[in-house]
């Protein structure tokens, strides 16, 4: 489904960094690595980011200069190119006028150097790890935390003034290299996305889930996302304003993306929904997207659990489709007042990885598996098939009857997110890739996945537990840990990575 909102690009600050002393005693040199930090910029613009190119930090003028160039176009992230030799003191103002967070590019041009002809000049375009140790140690005393990437620039081409081959795109040392400059731009999107995005929250915590409740401030303090306290009865406004034809559509948008069930489920809860119950679903999908719009949500966890019979207990019976479909569009819903965990669908989500709503269902001890899913949305892009819709009887644990969504994430490579707070208030990743498989479900109405991690399921719920997580957590498509874990790095979020 295509997303309403198109994403944020990344800003991205670059820089190439080398000696003053050099240009006038090597001619070309300046020219040479400022074309190498051109191509690293229009790599980056190609990758999705919005770059701003320095050009050369050559002297500590120019890295005051640097940093505050930086600040003024409130970058997320900086790749510092090395392409020569550099006095850490030329560099590092650069990064105590602007705090974002610092990758250092150790990118040779070639993967050999021409040993028989090479000049100091032509070394000196090669020799971009020789000042690296210096900045790590001028950085870490300074309490700048930085990374670095080695390998090779990946050029297509050869310039002219050099004398050896500078054609290694092909080389596995640029691709892995290029491979970890992408994972750190999408992690710049994710930071870039995050800051200003509004949560909303409707209705409050399912009472009694102590893990489940979230510090609004703390949300906002690391991660820079908005969150909007939202009530039953603004849904209810826009459920008086939705009209016949926006019902209409719903229905059409239902039908394309959901099977309605037509076989006999084992549970008897869980049945071929009614007319009554697909059209009430409808209009409430109608009223949850309204809401959105003119909240301006990019994301939404909920809970009510109504008073038995009354109106709102009605009104919230109907959330489970829309809140699928809105999930669909990149606008994860998390259920049961789940803010910790719609923040990791909202991550999983920018990172066009899916994010769907999981907790542990059973253990298969025959099969090596945990089934994993919830009684609530999904998200429709990592389906394994059309997911199917069934009326329910009764919501376990919840109030009121009504459509509910029974299906699984395709097979193949996985990574769940899971999102907790610590005894000091801080927010933590828990990451763990694995592999959904084609196992057998339950026909209860339930998203359910079964999955498969390195560990057998007992000694990894042992390293799971023991850390402390909620029991909630998102799942996405594909094995991301490496890029999630930059993105804890990018928002100042610690994490931890289980089952290696």
């Amino acid at each position: 489904m295509e997303k309403w909102k198109a994403p944020k690009k990344p800003r991205i600050g670059i820089y190439t960094m080398g000696l003053k002393a050099y240009w006038n005693q090597f001619p070309g040199l300046r020219e040479r690595l400022l074309h190498y930090g051109q191509f690293i910029s229009d790599k980056i613009t190609a990758l999705g980011g919005e770059v701003f190119f320095y050009g050369l930090a050559d002297c500590e003028e120019a890295g005051r200069e640097c940093g505050e160039y930086f600040n003024s176009h409130n970058v997320d992230l900086i790749f510092a190119h090395s392409g020569t030799y550099v006095n850490s003191s030329s560099v590092l103002p650069i990064h105590q006028i602007c705090r974002a967070p610092v990758v250092i590019l150790n990118l040779q041009p070639a993967a050999r150097i021409a040993y028989d002809r090479t000049t100091t000049g032509e070394w000196l375009a090669h020799c971009g790890a020789c000042p690296v140790p210096e900045l790590s140690n001028a950085f870490h005393r300074s309490g700048i935390a930085c990374r670095i990437i080695n390998g090779l620039l990946g050029l297509d081409h050869t310039p002219g003034i050099s004398l050896t081959e500078e054609n290694t795109a092909s080389r596995p040392e640029a691709i892995k290299a290029w491979k970890e400059i992408g994972e750190w731009v999408k992690a710049a999107a994710v930071k870039r996305e995050l800051s200003g995005c509004r949560f909303g929250f409707l209705g409050n915590t399912y009472n009694g889930m102590l893990d489940m409740y979230s510090d609004f401030t703390m949300i906002q303090a690391q991660t820079g996302a908005h969150i909007e306290i939202l009530e039953m009865c603004d849904l209810n406004r826009e459920l008086s304003q939705v009209t016949e034809e926006e019902v209409l559509a719903k229905k059409q948008e239902i039908l394309e993306f959901f099977l309605i069930s037509e076989e006999k489920a084992a549970d008897p809860l869980a049945q071929k929904p009614t007319d009554e119950q697909l059209d009430w679903s409808a209009r409430v999908a109608a009223a949850q997207e309204r809401l959105v719009r003119e909240y301006g949500l990019d994301a939404l966890t909920y809970y009510y659990h109504g008073s038995p019979g009354g109106e709102y207990e009605k009104l919230q019976s109907g959330f489970i489709v829309g809140h699928s479909l809105l999930t669909a569009r990149g606008i994860p819903c998390a259920g049961e007042g789940d803010l910790k965990t719609c923040l990791a669908m909202k991550i999983c989500d920018i990172l066009g990885t899916g994010g769907s709503f999981c907790e542990i269902v059973t253990v298969d001890y025959e099969d090596g598996t945990i089934l994993l899913g919830h009684d609530g949305p999904f998200h429709l892009a990592i389906a394994k098939g059309k997911p199917i819709l069934r009326g329910m009887g009764l919501y376990h644990g919840k109030q009121g009857t009504g459509v509910s969504v029974e299906a699984k994430v395709r097979t193949g490579p996985i990574t769940n997110l899971a999102c907790t707070q610590t005894i000091d208030g801080r927010l933590k990743f828990i990451i763990t890739e694995a592999q959904s498989t084609d196992g057998p479900i339950m026909t209860i109405g339930n998203t359910q996945t079964p999955v498969k991690f390195k560990k057998d399921p007992d000694s990894y719920m042992d390293e799971w537990f023991a850390e402390a997580p909620t029991h909630h957590f998102a799942m996405s498509v594909g094995h991301n840990a490496s890029i999630m874990e930059k993105v804890s790095e990018i928002l100042g979020i610690a994490c931890v990575t289980l089952d290696k």
